[in-house]
């Protein structure tokens, strides 16, 4: 992909989210939206460079574009997964300092490293002189008791030195001491104009916000702003939102799938996923919000996330919860 291409694509992402942005979700994402760009989950630098590169890095090219996002805080090793990641046809590689778990702190990345920009910005220059792929970061707005004015630019402008390809932003804080991931996620507040500022002082850099954005009301008000938006929590629940992305905001008016065509082309997928050993379930339960605002949704729900755990469930199950909503759909008609 080329680069304007690319760039063109982050105007609508779908945030990394460990245990759920994995190949299968992806797959999903990507029948709904063919410009949008995906992410993985976070894959830590061990994982490739001392484990199962193979294992945590392969994805079907039916889900490009795709960046990696990486968790790490070592320039050799990042370089070093960056030089095997590229061989697998990632679109971006992108770096994590955004996550707040205890885990990653005790592994020292994610959020922690917004306290240490310089060394944030000698890994985004390994990283830069170990491939040829765009390299990003995917930042906070600060930790626990930084002034997100002084902080914030400080850490951009290493970036900028570094000469980062884009910065996602999430527009809160991540209180480190005294909040767990989940509440990281809600409890600090959101600070859109912080984000909005930063890019009108440094509007040569490709900015993207992310954090509580869930309405194409909302999505429109930060294009006015920003070059793009990483939607998280509300396209993984509410997958359908996605069906609107490229015309809305990529002028693409080609018909979406629409959701019997989608679960049509699941059950293909799933199909082709159980002979190679993959459990229904792994799959199914990405497709949970598929039929949202649907007659017949709860049962819908219900099919896939208990059915599909089943001994021997294969994609009947799909086929079974189509036709609880089509039948409530007739009913509601009748």
């Amino acid at each position: 992909m080329d680069i304007q291409t690319l760039k063109r694509s982050r105007r609508f992402s779908v945030a990394p989210m460990l245990d759920w942005t994995d190949r299968h979700c992806r797959v999903l994402h990507r029948l709904l939206t063919h410009h949008s760009l995906l992410f993985t989950e976070m894959v830590t630098t061990g994982a490739i460079v001392h484990g199962d590169a193979e294992r945590h890095l392969r994805f079907d090219p039916v889900e490009q574009p795709v960046a990696l996002q990486l968790g790490g805080s070592d320039p050799v090793d990042l370089a070093t997964a960056c030089k095997i990641a590229e061989t697998f046809g990632y679109n971006e590689i992108n770096l994590n300092v955004g996550c707040p778990s205890d885990r990653v702190q005790s592994g020292r990345f994610g959020a922690c490293l917004m306290a240490e920009p310089d060394l944030v910005a000698d890994c985004v220059k390994a990283m830069r002189d170990a491939t040829s792929l765009p390299v990003t970061v995917k930042c906070r707005i600060g930790i626990d008791d930084q002034d997100i004015e002084e902080s914030l630019d400080r850490f951009a402008d290493k970036m900028v030195e570094a000469e980062v390809d884009a910065l996602y932003v999430h527009a809160r804080k991540a209180w480190l001491k005294g909040l767990s991931p989940k509440e990281n996620r809600t409890i600090p507040p959101l600070e859109y104009a912080r984000v909005y500022r930063l890019k009108q002082r440094l509007p040569h850099v490709q900015m993207l916000i992310n954090g509580g954005i869930e309405t194409f009301e909302q999505i429109d008000e930060h294009m006015q702003h920003m070059d793009g938006v990483m939607v998280g929590r509300a396209a993984y629940h509410n997958p359908m939102l996605m069906a609107e992305v490229d015309a809305r905001l990529f002028d693409d008016t080609r018909a979406v799938p629409d959701f019997t065509q989608i679960m049509a082309s699941m059950a293909d997928y799933a199909e082709g996923e159980l002979a190679k050993g993959t459990r229904l379930n792994n799959i199914a339960r990405h497709m949970l919000g598929l039929a949202n605002g649907r007659p017949g949704a709860r049962q819908f729900r219900q099919i896939m996330s208990v059915d599909a755990c089943k001994a021997g469930a294969g994609p009947e199950v799909f086929a079974r919860a189509v036709a609880v909503v089509e039948d409530r759909a007739v009913e509601e008609i009748a």
